[in-house]
């Protein structure tokens, strides 16, 4: 029985060898497939484990690999099988940072927030081609705490089930806390000295404190974990039964996907009505604003007419519906930027509004 296994093991080292050069290849299709299969509502208790699961099992392997650098582990086993341990952590650190593209993605106004996007993007990239470099504990470290601080900006309002500044400020406190306690239990296993392990980490950890507190007060991050699931402008919305009945004009039957006004004609007596659809964690309340905005062409630039807002509760998986609209709209190019209190946009409408002297098209609804 021995020799078998003995002869299996073996075989298994020699695939590896052979193909090392693949592996990094191979972790990145594994972490994002797993990660595309197991993962589903960002509020849901199992896909918030499965993280969980694996910001824990990261952090024990890098415990591990340190403490088997430094010869403080001595297991035949995990000796044996120690050359496996860079891969295993790339595996969940590509499926975190995979997941943290999918809900980020989710959240985005690309037009706000492709530059957090690119930057998460590029984080999961690396970390599948560095594989030499991810042996090295300090690069760890700062994949580790990108990954921490990354998890709780939108963990933690799941949690409390609301969203502020001063929980992402708790955000960036947590992942630090328990950055700098992995390094402190490390330097005491090892020599007992923290203080120099945490010196040449200190600079590049607040840089990233620093950085990421930046772009969230300049609404550079997306406003995680809402996210706009339909937003649209209409000639009238209704609360009805079964839900909201919105109308607007019959599209050109070549517009075979438009489903709202785009170009909304109006007369003098019309109003216009943004209506949204934003998903939010179970029990989540906020406020949802719709930013509306003209474009001025004798100052080239967009003017802010109004901020509207409606209240919502979070739970209903295609989102929580709600609407504003204005009166005594004139012609030109509008846009509608829906936003949280912070500020942060969710996605954007834009329309062109244009005058005729009496409605003569075709009214159709449809139900949301």
């Amino acid at each position: 029985m021995r020799n078998a296994i003995s002869d299996t093991t073996t075989r298994l080292r020699a695939v590896y060898k052979k193909n090392e050069r693949y592996f990094p290849l191979a972790s990145f299709i594994a972490g994002f497939l797993w990660d595309s299969l197991t993962l589903d509502r960002i509020d849901r208790l199992s896909d918030n484990l499965i993280l969980l699961s694996y910001i824990i099992l990261a952090g024990i392997l890098i415990i591990i690999t340190s403490l088997v650098a430094e010869k403080k582990i001595v297991h035949p086993l995990i000796i044996k099988y120690q050359h496996f341990l860079p891969n295993a952590l790339q595996f969940f650190f590509g499926g975190l940072f995979s997941s943290y593209v999918v809900y980020y993605f989710k959240s985005a106004a690309l037009t706000k927030n492709w530059l957090f996007l690119v930057f998460l993007f590029l984080l999961l990239v690396s970390n599948e081609f560095i594989r030499d470099r991810i042996k090295v504990f300090y690069m760890q470290i700062i994949f580790y705490y990108l990954a921490l601080f990354s998890f709780f900006i939108f963990f933690l309002p799941v949690v409390f089930k609301t969203i502020s500044a001063w929980l992402f400020i708790g955000s960036g406190l947590m992942s630090s806390g328990l950055t700098a306690g992995m390094i402190f239990f490390l330097g005491k296993k090892i020599d007992g000295d923290y203080h120099s392990r945490l010196k040449p980490l200190i600079k590049p950890l607040l840089a990233i404190f620093v950085f990421f507190h930046l772009i969230y007060f300049t609404n550079i991050i997306p406003p995680v974990p809402l996210s706009l699931k339909y937003a649209g402008t209409f000639h009238s919305v209704q609360k009805v039964e079964d839900g909201y009945r919105l109308s607007y004009n019959e599209p050109a039957w070549y517009q075979f996907f438009t489903v709202s006004d785009n170009p909304f004609y109006f007369t003098e007596k019309d109003s216009v009505y943004c209506f949204s659809a934003v998903f939010a964690p179970t029990d989540l309340k906020t406020r949802i604003y719709h930013h509306w905005q003209w474009y001025n062409p004798k100052k080239e630039e967009w003017q802010t007419t109004d901020r509207l807002s409606y209240s919502i509760r979070g739970g209903r998986a295609n989102g929580y519906r709600g609407y504003t609209y204005k009166k005594n709209i004139v012609a030109g190019e509008w846009r509608v930027d829906i936003e949280n209190d912070q500020g942060q946009v969710l996605g954007r409408v834009s329309f062109e509004a244009i005058k005729e002297e009496k409605a003569t098209r075709r009214r159709v609804t449809q139900l949301r």
